[in-house]
């Protein structure tokens, strides 16, 4: 076999071993092996893309130190990853994937502007073939506007959304001038016409950083809208950003392997779009141009005045002691409070008991889907137990407890009841349904849409204002007791 075909089968390789990992990430119980597959797939790819006759013949013109300059940043990143993974806690996990999109597109941008100024100076170069290759249209000046564009949007959409995630205060709030969208179609008729000219002449690489720079606002102004509600879906939305600029960077260095890796990264994060706009009623074309969850919500004195009932760890333990069904709906509360472990004491002393315990998980519970699946996994639940909105709705009504812990805007009866609701018509848990609700806040603030909950002040809804996991822990202690 020539060199080639074993670069080729590497490709096919790793191309198969992405696939196999994207499998194994659905569930939590394999998701850790697929991310080492994937990553073993990522390797073989690196490998491959080296022994490839461009690349490699760049490295032989740069000596030994090309070769170590390769596999100092695969280190230095493989290093930087590692941290960011053992580090970031599992509270910051939405904002790390949104810094990982943003970096994909980041990347993908650099690629496209170096493989395009490399083609540029070969232009000026009447001894080089590849000038021959710059004729107007071609693929590769497509790819290359596209790269740029898809890859600066990417970055500083995902920048922003980092923003948004961190609740840094000047991008805590929805971006509302009533202009933002006359801005943004002039950003984009702007980005359509400098697509034409990096396609037209690319060998005017000026072309190509203008579209990047006007992108990169695009990027900002897109994402900046959006409000908490829809936070979720903009980080899968972006997820599939980074892909498509991956798999336009493939066709812009002619790589297989990377267009095959992006287009399942594009894929894939456009259906997770798709299902979370689903979850949350929203509109895939609402989420692409913003503007979203900005819409004035009710007064949080005239929903609460009076009406909201505390109780005591010792209360609720003698309603848990006659319960025979209890369902525990986790949130990003419960996140903060590192609760996940102390819930799983809680479920066992009941148990013990003889009731029954599941888990009501939301679509978009947390900051990111599967943001609370992953969190449960952490504490050795039974997968079996965390049952699906759509699936546990209707027992709501045969549940005796329903305890919310550190769940807003999921559990919110607004979405039903209330038309003029930022997140009006939002499927939601029917928590509300049950005949007690007992709801482990820190206090009434509100959650990341920013609206008041009517459920904390409803008849059959007990508060108890606590740390998550102090109060689980007391809780449970209680339960013992008893």
């Amino acid at each position: 076999m020539s060199s080639q075909a074993w670069i080729n089968l590497a490709y096919l390789v790793a191309s198969m071993l992405f696939i196999v990992a994207f499998k194994l990430m659905t569930g939590p119980r394999t998701a850790v092996k697929g991310n080492v597959i994937g990553g073993a797939g990522m390797a073989i790819a690196l490998l491959a893309a080296c022994c490839e006759a461009p690349v490699a013949e760049r490295l032989a013109k740069a000596g030994p130190g090309g070769l170590a300059a390769v596999a100092i940043a695969a280190v230095i990143g493989s290093v930087i990853g590692g941290l960011m993974a053992v580090k970031y806690p599992m509270t910051g996990m939405p904002q790390m994937v949104a810094l990982l999109n943003g970096f994909g597109g980041a990347a993908s941008t650099l690629v496209a502007g170096a493989e395009l100024w490399n083609m540029g100076a070969a232009a000026h170069d009447p001894a080089s073939t590849a000038a021959a290759s710059l004729a107007p249209w071609t693929q590769f000046a497509i790819a290359t506007a596209l790269t740029g564009l898809i890859g600066a949007v990417t970055f500083w959409g995902s920048l922003t959304a980092f923003a948004k995630l961190e609740e840094i205060p000047q991008f805590k709030h929805a971006w509302t001038d009533p202009n933002r969208h006359w801005i943004n179609l002039g950003l984009a008729i702007a980005t359509l016409l400098l697509i034409g000219g990096v396609c037209a002449a690319p060998q005017w690489t000026i072309l190509f950083w203008l579209l990047v720079i006007v992108g990169s606002v695009l990027g900002c102004t897109l994402t900046m809208p959006i409000g908490g509600a829809d936070m979720p879906v903009v980080i899968c939305l972006l997820n599939s950003y980074s892909g498509l600029a991956a798999a336009a960077a493939g066709f812009v260095i002619d790589n297989a392997v990377l267009v095959i890796a992006g287009s399942l990264v594009g894929a894939s994060g456009l259906i997770l779009t798709a299902i979370m706009c689903q979850a949350m009623n929203r509109s895939l074309v609402g989420v692409l141009f913003g503007g979203l969850g900005t819409t004035v919500a009710a007064n949080a004195d005239d929903v609460y005045a009076g009406k909201v009932k505390n109780a005591s760890a010792e209360e609720i333990a003698m309603l848990l002691e006659g319960a025979g069904r209890v369902v525990i709906v986790p949130g990003y509360g419960l996140a903060v409070a590192q609760a996940q472990h102390a819930v799983r004491e809680l479920a066992n002393a009941l148990e013990k008991r003889g009731t029954t315990v599941e888990y009501a998980i939301h679509p978009v519970a947390g900051r990111m889907p599967g943001h609370m699946n992953v969190l449960l996994a952490e504490a050795d639940i039974p997968y079996e137990k965390l049952r699906e909105m759509d699936d546990i709705n209707p027992t709501f009504p045969e549940t005796d407890v329903a305890i919310v812990i550190g769940a807003n805007d999921v559990v919110n009866p607004a979405a039903r009841t209330d038309p003029k609701s930022p997140i009006a018509g939002m499927p939601i848990l029917d928590v509300d349904k049950a005949r007690t609700v007992v709801v482990v806040k820190r206090s009434l603030s509100p959650g990341f849409a920013g609206i008041p909950n009517p459920l904390f002040a409803a008849d059959n809804t007990l508060m108890y204002f606590a740390d998550g996991k102090k109060a689980i822990l007391d809780l449970t202690a209680a339960l013992q007791k008893g």
